[in-house]
């Protein structure tokens, strides 16, 4: 079972501070999936460590593409048929507390991820790394494509 809760929580601690169990990839191209995957792994408890295709973390040199990678976490999330959390697109109004935004430019390749804190009737909001934030309005990011990844459920 997903546990949004725990999600909600997670992020609430670590949005504008580092986990120490973690390493910090701000220097290494970002930190904002490998926050997201922290996030995703509070609420789901369960790691692929499947070579390659999963979805883990156990040191800085040792982990998935899909920890910290926006493009690979998306693959895994929405393709994933064994352990861990899986994910289907959807359209902004059905994301909810939880569920992942991922963010670029036109033309370009999404660059950016956050996981969902609250919605509103006129709002999502979100909790971030890389530029650190919590509770940031959807609204006040320069990206203007946005995907929203619904996580369905946990595999274990």
């Amino acid at each position: 079972m997903y546990d949004r809760i725990r999600v909600l929580a997670y992020a609430r601690r670590w949005a504008l501070a580092r986990n120490p169990a973690y390493l910090d990839f701000q220097g290494l191209g970002g930190d904002c999936t490998n926050f997201v995957s922290q996030c995703l792994y509070a609420g789901s408890g369960v790691m692929n460590f499947t070579p390659v295709t999963g979805w883990y973390y156990r040191t800085g040199n040792d982990r998935t593409a899909s920890w910290t990678g926006v493009e690979y976490l998306y693959r895994f999330l929405t393709g994933n048929g064994g352990a861990g959390p899986y994910a289907i697109e959807v359209p902004a109004h059905e994301a909810t507390i939880g569920d992942v935004v991922q963010l670029a430019h036109p033309g370009q390749r999404f660059t950016h991820a956050a996981v969902i804190v609250a919605v509103d009737a006129k709002e999502i909001y979100v909790a971030c790394h890389t530029t650190d934030a919590w509770m940031k309005p959807m609204s006040a990011f320069a990206q203007p494509v946005r995907r929203y990844l619904h996580i369905v459920g946990v595999q274990k």
